[in-house]
């Protein structure tokens, strides 16, 4: 009986992630958003992006969203594609592009650890020459009013909070559950950083007074908010079939707030 339990106890996450995944897949088919794959040139690399329109009939701001620290995921699709739903253009590029074994990307690894291990792996010069790489592309798409934000998850958070340090001309910075610069690098940032934290994600809380020290002393806009109760990738959890009603309630309060400081850009 108490082997059954077990198996029990392991096959119910299973179902829960199995069935997440049929409903990601299920409603990037189902939007009726444009959606394409393109590959921006840098350099010797090509990155491969995915790349989502809005149904508007103007110009508007485009948003650069990066990756988790699992790599591009059908997940940050759906936040490319509800990103468009609100009425911006977005791109989530792949950073792992031609990292992955003879020359693939995120889903040529073999597992999600063997993604992450590379996304420790690579060179931060890289990923900065990448993202200004999309940068430029987005910026200039004839679709696009040619302001351009980013937005960032977790390793995705902190290289959001980084790139701002590295581009002088964006519109804004969003940091999802990331940590900061240090101190030197924060005089370098000329947009606003909002940030977005988990209550119960103490291990990138404990560096929010520093951060708001160092902004505040640099004369720059940074405005965290914690939500209680939720935990790290509270963007992602809370769209779970079990996700606690903390989650749930941030992600939905996050969407919102993310949405409401868009529209004054």
């Amino acid at each position: 009986m108490k082997s059954k339990v077990v198996l029990l106890n392991l096959a119910v996450p299973l179902m829960l992630s199995t069935l997440l995944a049929q409903e990601t897949t299920t409603r990037l088919e189902s939007s009726p958003r444009h959606h394409e794959w393109v590959k921006v040139k840098q350099g010797e690399r090509e990155v491969h992006a995915y790349l989502t329109f809005p149904e508007v009939s103007e110009k508007v701001t485009a948003v650069i969203v990066i990756h988790e620290n699992m790599g591009l995921t059908d997940w940050v699709r759906t936040v490319a594609d509800g990103l468009a739903e609100a009425g911006y253009i977005a791109i989530a590029p792949d950073l792992l592009s031609g990292m992955a074994p003879n020359g693939g990307r995120t889903s040529d690894f073999a597992s999600r650890d063997a993604a992450r291990e590379a996304i420790y792996n690579l060179p931060p010069d890289q990923v900065t020459a990448d993202l200004n790489a999309i940068f430029e592309y987005v910026a200039k798409l004839p679709a696009a009013n040619g302001k351009v934000a980013v937005a960032g998850f977790c390793w995705g958070g902190a290289q959001t909070f980084r790139y701002a340090t590295n581009r002088g001309d964006l519109a804004a910075a969003f940091v999802f559950y990331g940590t900061g610069p240090d101190s030197a690098a924060v005089s370098k940032i000329n947009c606003p950083v909002y940030g977005f934290y988990g209550g119960n994600d103490n291990r990138v809380n404990a560096s929010i007074p520093k951060i708001t020290e160092w902004m505040k002393a640099a004369g720059k806009i940074y405005e965290p908010v914690i939500y209680e109760g939720a935990g790290h990738g509270f963007m992602r959890a809370g769209e779970q079939a079990d996700a606690t009603e903390a989650n749930k309630k941030a992600r939905t309060d996050g969407w919102e707030r993310w949405k409401n400081l868009l529209k004054k850009l």
